[in-house]
């Protein structure tokens, strides 16, 4: 939740620590931040102590295969985006904040096409949050007008917006992505329980199909569960409840996919699985809008950023031209003034 430039100074205040003669526990996944400023590092991988070393003697490739047990693509391979038609478009959007009296997201205005995955990025707490849940219907907007592929959703409910072919993987995956003390494979039909394929004329599920439904996601998305189907998705761990929610709304085959924080907690092999997700849909002429605090996530993954700060839009950026500081810049606001002259 820290611009490039904050995380700089709280790695240097860390060393300053051990520098006076403190010691130092330092907890992440993020391998460039474990490179900066750790001396030596442990790994674990499903409770199990793989090893120590120390971080002047490896390298983060190293430490990843270490992490997941096999080796992991950093870079995110993805041929040049060639965008089409206008899916989503959102005019004017206001909507009303539920800390303070300000609105959380003022008259913010931008589009998303076939074949694109645009990013907003940003500090936590901008807005980013507010936007979502009015994009996907889970509060009213104060003002202005959504279109999904021309049509008019500004006041169309959750299920609407899901069946016109809209996919959202939420920010908080107990809240708002799964019901916990449910099944894994009722949670994989969540959105379309009420299908023919799933529930019968006299309105009873279909238990074969939702199992094996549910069967076949588990498999192509190595979700791991210990009792498959039948495990209740509390048991599971963080990145397989993402992985169910990932499949789940990817296999709807959404014209507009919403991706809000969708590798947050994960380590770095579900984390390179789930951006290709990402890009695969995006080559398949889908519409991806993703939502990061993650910069490395925001630098790579995405064909466009578009930042928010204090809950407008103040800049558009290319990935492939930009850099971290300026990003960090734009997250700060430091360049707002510019983006409005």
């Amino acid at each position: 939740v820290l611009t490039p430039q904050e995380i700089d100074e709280l790695m240097q205040i860390m060393k300053n620590l051990a520098a006076e003669g403190k010691s130092i526990l330092f907890i992440s996944h993020k391998l460039a931040e474990i490179m900066a400023v750790a001396d030596r590092c442990t790994v674990l991988r499903k409770g199990k102590y793989i090893g120590t070393v120390n971080t002047k003697d490896t390298t983060p490739a190293e430490l990843s295969a270490m992490m997941v047990g096999r080796n992991v693509n950093f870079h995110v391979e993805k041929k040049p985006a060639e965008p089409g038609d206008v899916v989503l478009e959102v005019k004017n959007m206001t909507m009303a904040s539920k800390v303070h009296k300000n609105n959380a997201v003022k008259n913010v205005s931008f589009q998303v096409r076939r074949g694109e995955i645009v990013c907003i990025a940003g500090i936590d707490g901008n807005g980013q949050t507010e936007l979502v849940y009015g994009l996907t219907g889970l509060e009213p907007l104060v003002s202005g007008e959504l279109f999904l592929c021309g049509q008019d959703i500004t006041h169309t409910s959750i299920r609407k917006r899901s069946t016109m072919g809209m996919s959202h993987i939420p920010e908080d995956r107990h809240k708002h992505g799964l019901v916990l003390d449910y099944s894994l494979e009722d949670n994989m039909v969540l959105q379309r329980y009420f299908e023919p394929e799933f529930t019968d004329k006299a309105g009873f599920l279909r238990r074969k199909n939702i199992r094996g439904y549910a069967e076949r996601l588990i498999e192509q998305y190595d979700v791991r569960s210990g009792q498959g189907p039948v495990t209740i998705a509390r048991s599971m761990s963080g990145g397989n409840q993402q992985k169910a929610i990932v499949a789940r709304e990817i296999d709807k085959d959404p014209e507009l996919l919403v991706a809000v924080q969708p590798t947050r907690g994960l380590d770095v092999g579900a984390i390179e699985y789930i951006h290709r997700q990402l890009v695969a849909q995006r080559d398949e002429g889908k519409a991806v809008l993703l939502v990061s605090l993650e910069l490395d996530e925001v630098m790579d993954v995405p064909d466009r950023i578009l930042v928010m700060y204090e809950g407008e839009i103040v800049g558009e950026l290319d990935p492939k031209t930009t850099t971290q500081e300026e990003l960090g810049l734009y997250m700060a606001g430091a360049k707002r003034d510019e983006v409005k002259a």
